[in-house]
């Protein structure tokens, strides 16, 4: 499920906006910001920082925890497949849109 979130985020438009994620009981569980730079920066529900993402001008978007490390990145394809790689370059998964 985060890596649908994690698309979700990769495709709002420029300017800033806030997202708010929810379990199934409707609880909030977290939420991001995308600012104006295309940074995404992720909250738990205790509104505490837990990663960022931003996309690069090829179309891959880096994933960081809040220490800063790079914990993966994704790309869309021109055929739509988005793919996920861990942070040693492993595919972990893919989704279509």
């Amino acid at each position: 499920m985060t890596r649908i979130i994690a698309i979700t985020l990769l495709t709002l438009a420029a300017r800033a906006q806030d997202v708010r994620f929810h379990d199934a009981a409707v609880r909030v569980t977290g939420s991001a910001r995308t600012d104006a730079n295309s940074v995404t920066t992720f909250h738990d529900r205790a509104g505490r920082v837990t990663g960022s993402a931003r996309t690069d001008a090829n179309g891959v978007a880096t994933f960081h925890d809040r220490a800063g490390r790079v914990t993966g990145t994704a790309r869309t394809d021109s055929n739509g497949v988005t793919t996920f790689h861990d942070a040693s370059g492993r595919a972990t998964g893919s989704i279509r849109r």
